[in-house]
């Protein structure tokens, strides 16, 4: 169970579905937006209102991630919430009777750490936080398992009263198309661009958000034959802004939407630009690729930055 706000949550649950529908072991798997069990009000302040700030209030966005950072704090509320939002998701859930269910997202999380708390689920919980740091709104009072990216984060969780037993160490899931090799000769060739030349990926995420075209303006004035492939994700104006501008550079750039291929690109390129979502920067560090932070959200993103940096293998610019 995932939930479709920011799209980190979602492609974790997709890694996780491939993985588990490839194990002889399970039955039956079955991937579910958790959002789509909701009404509509409800589902658009959870992605679209998300989304949003991203764009327009990044700062309010990182007040809000710090001040609401006090595990246990609001929690009674927020799952109060959430219970009156998702009765169908409830219905769902008791109806497929599953025997595990791994959460990539908080709110179904807690939706399903209060059914099993009340006695109307037996299932297996296992919580995966998508990100370097825990927020204390992925706090369950009834969960059997966490999995976590990083050695600091499960000691963060340890002092907040989990477990050792209860919190594994495993990373972010990523798809495992990223663990296949590829040919890098090949697939630069395959999108114009030549393979004897060092090649940039500047990254505007799902969102096309960030400063893109301000990097992308500073590298048109760069000394250097570097190549750099731009992605501009869902934001197709932004792609459109980004091709006026290298117009007359096009040898130099090649500018994309959205792309399914990241592993590829990622591993044909030389530096990751852009920023550093959980999902992201677990991908890159997958890739063996540099990573040069742009821009952090406030909040997950800062962290994340803050473990990349202190690990030596980021820089931020």
């Amino acid at each position: 169970m995932s939930a479709g706000a920011g799209t980190g949550h979602i492609k974790a649950a997709e890694a996780l579905e491939k993985s588990f529908a490839a194990d002889g072991r399970v039955a039956e798997v079955i991937n579910n937006d958790a959002l789509k069990y909701t009404n509509k009000l409800f589902r658009d302040f959870y992605s679209r209102f998300y989304t949003s700030l991203v764009r327009s209030a990044p700062n309010f966005l990182g007040w809000w991630y710090k001040t609401s950072d006090e595990p246990w704090h609001t929690d009674r509320m927020r799952h109060m919430i959430d219970r009156l939002n998702t009765k169908p998701l409830v219905r769902f859930i008791r109806k497929f009777d599953p025997d595990i269910i791994v959460c990539t997202h908080y709110m179904p999380a807690g939706i399903i750490s209060h059914l099993i708390a009340t006695k109307q689920l037996q299932a297996h919980l296992s919580i995966v936080v998508t990100d370097f740091d825990f927020h204390a709104m992925w706090l369950s009072r009834s969960f059997h398992r966490y999995f976590v990216a990083i050695d600091e984060t499960k000691a963060h969780l340890e002092m907040l009263g989990i477990p050792n037993e209860r919190i594994t160490v495993s990373g972010i899931p990523i798809d495992p198309v990223f663990q296949q090799s590829i040919n890098r000769e090949e697939e630069r060739l395959r999108l114009g661009l030549n393979p004897e030349k060092p090649v940039l990926l500047l990254s505007a995420g799902a969102y096309g958000v960030g400063p893109t075209e301000f990097m992308v303006e500073r590298m048109l004035n760069l000394n250097s034959d570097a190549q750099t492939v731009v992605i501009c994700g869902h934001n197709d104006e932004l792609k459109q802004r980004i091709l006026q501008l290298v117009d007359n550079q096009s040898p130099r750039f090649k500018v994309l939407g959205y792309t399914d291929e990241m592993h590829k690109l990622m591993k044909m390129a030389d530096i990751f630009i852009g920023k550093p979502g959980g999902m992201t920067t677990s991908e890159a560090i997958a890739c063996g690729l540099p990573m040069c932070v742009v821009s952090p959200i406030p909040g997950q993103e800062e962290r994340n930055s803050d473990h990349l940096l202190e690990e030596g293998i980021a820089v931020k610019c």
